[in-house]
Formats: structure tokens, C-alpha cells, sequence
């Protein structure tokens, strides 16, 4: 589709003329060009174009697509129209994949999805247990399209919802439709967004702003970044949508400058729709002003705070403020401001496409729709998922998550980032939506899912996350820049077996006053990973205090490590990696490990093939 700035029958018309014109059966491969460039993407796509021009195939398209979710099966492909799935793709694979599929049609079994449950090999994405039982609203384009071009966007629908909007519904229309389909805001607090774009709406103000916030800062979580990375457009039409809802007329993309990949997609997604006249002053003739501009952030993860993220955008520093006012009515430069996360964005134009009835028919009663996680972790396929609300946990780690890595067993995930709870194994088969989470003190946050193993420090995890909330405190607030930093002490305490039997109790008291006092969502929520721990996992804690002992053997000053005699076979492994020299003994002989100069680095107990190494 060419620039212009036309009218909407004729943009209708091109956009048909486009998607009469798709050939179906073109021979596509699609190539993950995101995460997957960590495992050599770019030399896979060089080596595609290479062959293209040795065996004179210029009918084959190799589209750069974003990410396709089975991150540890990097890199990964797919073949249209056969739909054929590879995965752990080599730069030596693309020759064989030139001469059996494409030009034979054939499968190139090796590169296929093993399933050890059925003993076969699987050819197609949809068959692949990890994709299942997913259901694709937000992540519908994402792993399909190049996110670059518009027109692949746009064929598949895209900017359709915004233009039946400007055409045929009123604003009050719009957000009735929201508010039947009962999406909650997915930035992690899980307000109604109709009643939020309905607050909005009713406050005057001669300005009106909408913010995407894409400030995406829990650890292990990456799903905000593969939106915009891999579908930016369909943040954009979301948010078109809800300007004219509200009568907003400027809008910002809060993003991390720390996704360069996500900036860069999101400044040709808007050049592109200005271009097209889908963005600008009187889009489509309708009077209808909406310009949206790119605020990258520094990396501070209290501005995923609106009010902070907010004082970001005004040029200044990121700190929360007191609420009320809320941002619908005294937001951006003391003007109306309403406030939605990526992924609520996108979900917008599937719900306007299909009515809010459709939206509710899928999830729970009080959690409707789809949630995208990270699954990261101990767990074997780690990578970005989309399930309906109230799938239980069992089936995202068991069933798409294939379980825990090394066969080990599974002890807890942590939920919703450093401000989550752990969930433990006796709550497997609970439900995910946001009131049972809430029901066993964890949240549901933005979609970060930490899976940890047996061999998890159920201490040193809430110490790790304590210590991270506290850093990232912006000390506005004496609950949460004293507490914090507190409870952080308690936690290291005990983990250096300095620990008190009243030190339990205390941190129980500190972490409900944290929870109760703090002025924003970080401190208020920071407590939660050593409150669940302690609640489900006391034991640990009391065996660090009252044994000096660490049963997962990971806190250091608590354990120690020796050498099993009668099973070490003196192959001499273990002393060769042992960067302290602190291993001794001859060949084929029993080794023993000199505690005074032993560093705990644990490179002898994972060398170790005869489960010699003893930590204790």
C-alpha cells in the first residue's frame, strides 16, 4: 500500500485490493529475528539468502518475523505453507532445508519437535505440546508477520477495528464494549480498563493524554518487549482506539531504551502510520487529532509506577505520588491521563472486531480473556506463552512448561516479579486469575513466571528479591526506603547463619506494615516473596536459624562440601575445574577437598558424573 493521505473507502479498498492480492501459497520461511539472535539468527537468514541466489529461488521469501515463544528451542523457523516447525536450527541445516522442503515439500525429520511422551517426531507448530494449548489474542501476528512492514500487518486484518470505530461507533459505544468484555488492565494491578477509559472520558481538561506503558522491569519477563518487538502495530491500533474513546488527543510509549529492537519497531510502526494517514491531525478527514510520541526510559523500575512514570514523562525524576488525584484526572502536565500496559493495548482491536461478548466467553468468571507469561527458570521449554484465564498451574509448567529441568522436582514458582509470591507445589492444580492468586498471597503482576527446583534456598530467593526491590526503591517513602532495607538485612542475616529465633516474626511485622504503609505499588507489594516464603516454607527458614544448616545447600556460609570415598573413582575431574586448588589426590584414588581454601563454588559438585560431591 502505497502513502497517502486519503480517504477511509479508499483506504478500505487498498487494504482489500492487499489482501485479494496475498498468495496463500507462497513459499515463506519465517525466521525468528528477536530472542532468537542470541543462538545465530543472522547467520541462518544470511545463509537462506545465499542459497536463494545459488539455486535460483527468488519465489522464496525469508520474512525476519518476531518471536515465536519456544525460546529454548532457539533458533526456530517455520516453513508456510506447509507449516512445518524446526527448531535448534543450524546455519549447516539451511542446504538440507533448501533440498527437502523446499524444494521437495518434504520434512527434514531431525529438526522437528521430539515428543518423549507419543515417542514422535512433530511436524506442525499447532501439534507441538508447548503451542497446544495456547490461545493467540494478544500474540496473534507475533512469529507471522515482518513487523517492519505494515502491509503484512495489514492483511492480516490489522487497523480494520480502528477504522469500524471512526465509521460506525460512538465513544461510549467503545467503551462499553470494553467494559462487557471484562478485560482488567494486565500492567499487574488488574483494573477494569472500561472503567478506567470511562473515568477518563468524563474528566475535562483541554488536553487529554494516553500512555502505552512498555516499562517492563521484572526479572525474567519479557513479554511487553515481544509485543512491541514482534507486533508493534498492534499496540498502535489499540491505542488509536482508545484516544478516540476518550477524546485524547497526544500519546506517549513509555519503553525501556534497554530493547533497542522494540524502539527501533516502534519508530517505523509510527512513521509508517503517519504515512498512511493513520496518525496526525484530522486522521481520514474525521476532525480526529491523535499524534503519539516515544519516551524512552532510563531503566528505573518504579517508573512501571503510573504516577512515577508519569513524573518521567514530564523530564522529571521518577518518584511516585499520592493518589488521589488518579492520573484520569490530573495526569501528564496536570491534564487528563489514562494509562494502559502493552498488553492491554493489545487486545483492543480483537475485541472491538468481535464484540466484548466474545472476549468474556473465554477465561473465568472474574478474569476474562487471555494472559501472556514468560516462563523462565528451572523449566525445560522456557519461553513465552498465551493461555486463557484459569488454566491451572499444573498444566502451564507440566503440560506447554514440559516440566522441570534435570527430572527434579518442582518446589514453587514465584508469580508477578520481585513484588510476586511464590506459589508452592501444593497449589499446582490452582487456578490462575487474579482473586486465587491474591487467595494464596501472590498476584498475578505483569506475567513473570520463575520456576524454581529442589535445590532452590527458599531464603536466598526472598533474599535475592528483597534486594532488588530495595534497590530499585526510589526512597520517597519511609515505609519502603526503611523497611525494605531492613527486612534485606534480617534476610542476610540468617542466610549467613547470623539469624535469631525472633528474626521469623520480625520480618513477618516489617513486611505487613511495608505492605500496609507504602505509597506505591512496589513497596506495597515488596514484601510478598519473604511473607509467601515464610508462610509455606518456615521450615527452611528455622532450620537456617536453629541448625545452621541451608537444605537446599546454597547459602554459603552454611554448608560445606566433601567427597564421598566410597563413591569417587579419582578420575580426577573435579580437581582439574576446581579454580581454588582445594581438591586433592592420586589417580583412581579417593580425592578429599580442603575446606580451609574451599571457595563453595559448587564446580566440583556439577563436574562430578558419580554423584561423589557431598554438600552438607
Amino acid at each position: 500500500m502505497k502513502a497517502n493521505k486519503t480517504t477511509i473507502t479508499e483506504f478500505k479498498k487498498a487494504q482489500e485490493l492487499l489482501i485479494a492480492n496475498e498468495n496463500k501459497n507462497k513459499l515463506v520461511v519465517r525466521i525468528c529475528m528477536t530472542g532468537c539472535k542470541a543462538f545465530g539468527a543472522d547467520e541462518i537468514r544470511n545463509t537462506f539468502l545465499s542459497e536463494i541466489k545459488k539455486h535460483k529461488l527468488p519465489e522464496l521469501e525469508i520474512r525476519e518475523t518476531g518471536c515465536h515463544g519456544f525460546c529454548a528451542k532457539a533458533p526456530v523457523l517455520a516453513i508456510d505453507p506447509y507449516n512445518i516447525f524446526y527448531q535448534q536450527v543450524k546455519p549447516e541445516n539451511v542446504s538440507q532445508i533448501i533440498e527437502t522442503t523446499i524444494k521437495k515439500g518434504k520434512v527434514f525429520e531431525n529438526l522437528t519437535y521430539f515428543d518423549t511422551k507419543s515417542n514422535k517426531h512433530i511436524e506442525n507448530s499447532e501439534n507441538v505440546p508447548f503451542y497446544k494449548e495456547q490461545k493467540k489474542i494478544v500474540l496473534r501476528n507475533c512469529g507471522f508477520i515482518d513487523p517492519t512492514n505494515i502491509n503484512h500487518f495489514l492483511i492480516r486484518g490489522g487497523y480494520t477495528a480502528f477504522i469500524k470505530v471512526l465509521t460506525s461507533m460512538k465513544s461510549d459505544e467503545i467503551i462499553e464494549q470494553v467494559k462487557k468484555s471484562g478485560l482488567r488492565g494486565r500492567g499487574g494491578a488488574g483494573f477494569p480498563t472500561g472503567k478506567k477509559w470511562e473515568l477518563a472520558k468524563n474528566s475535562s481538561g483541554k488536553t487529554k493524554y494516553l500512555v502505552c506503558n512498555g516499562d517492563e522491569g521484572d526479572p525474567g519477563a519479557f513479554m511487553d518487549r515481544a509485543v512491541l518487538e514482534g507486533d508493534p502495530h498492534s499496540v498502535l491500533e489499540g491505542m488509536l482506539i482508545a484516544a478516540w474513546a476518550i477524546g485524547a488527543q497526544v500519546g506517549y510509549i513509555y519503553v525501556r531504551a534497554e530493547y533497542p529492537i522494540a524502539v527501533r519497531h516502534i519508530k517505523l510502526a509510527i512513521n509508517q502510520a503517519q504515512e498512511l494517514g493513520l496518525l496526525g491531525e484530522n486522521i481520514f478527514g474525521t476532525g480526529f487529532n491523535f499524534n503519539i510520541h516515544i519516551k524512552e526510559g532510563a531503566g528505573a523500575f518504579v517508573c512501571g509506577e503510573e504516577t512515577a512514570l508519569i513524573a518521567s514523562i514530564e523530564g522529571k525524576r521518577g518518584m511516585p505520588r499520592p493518589r488521589p488525584p488518579f492520573p484520569a484526572q490530573k495526569g501528564i502536565f496536570g491534564m487528563p491521563t489514562n494509562i494502559n500496559n502493552v498488553e492491554t493495548f493489545a487486545n483492543i482491536a480483537p475485541i472491538i472486531n468481535n464484540g466484548g461478548d466474545w472476549y468474556a466467553g473465554i477465561g473465568t468468571n472474574t478474569s476474562k480473556g487471555t494472559k501472556v507469561f514468560s516462563l523462565a527458570g528451572k523449566i525445560n521449554n522456557t519461553g513465552l506463552v498465551e493461555v486463557p484465564m484459569g488454566i491451572t498451574l499444573r498444566k502451564i509448567i507440566f503440560d506447554i512448561g514440559g516440566g522441570i529441568t534435570n527430572n527434579k522436582e518442582f518446589k514453587a514458582v514465584q508469580m508477578g516479579g520481585p513484588s510476586g509470591g511464590c506459589v508452592p507445589k501444593q497449589h499446582l492444580d490452582l487456578s490462575i486469575d487474579y482473586e486465587s492468586l491474591a487467595s494464596v498471597g501472590s498476584i498475578m503482576g505483569s506475567g513473570g513466571m520463575v520456576v524454581l527446583d529442589e535445590n532452590t534456598c527458599m531464603v536466598d530467593l526472598a533474599r535475592f528479591f528483597m534486594h532488588f526491590c530495595q534497590d530499585e526503591s526510589c526512597g520517597k517513602c519511609t515505609p519502603c526506603r526503611i523497611g525494605t532495607k531492613r527486612m534485606l538485612e534480617i534476610l542476610n542475616r540468617i542466610s549467613e547463619g547470623d539469624g535469631k529465633e525472633e528474626d521469623i516474626s520480625l520480618l513477618e511485622e516489617i513486611g505487613k506494615t511495608v505492605k500496609d504503609t507504602s505509597l506505591c505499588g512496589l513497596g506495597q507489594t515488596s514484601p510478598n516473596p519473604v511473607l509467601t516464603t515464610i508462610r509455606y516454607f518456615r521450615d527452611e527458614y528455622e532450620a537456617h536459624i536453629k541448625d545452621k544448616k541451608c537444605p537446599a545447600g546454597v547459602c554459603k556460609k552454611l554448608i560445606n562440601y566433601s567427597i564421598l570415598a566410597d563413591k569417587c573413582t579419582g578420575c580426577t575431574v573435579c580437581a582439574k575445574n576446581c579454580s581454588a586448588n582445594a581438591i586433592s589426590g592420586e589417580k583412581k584414588k579417593s580425592h578429599t577437598i580442603d575446606k580451609s581454601i574451599c571457595t563453595k563454588c559448587g564446580t566440583c559438585f556439577e563436574v562430578c558424573k558419580f554423584k561423589a560431591v557431598l554438600i552438607k
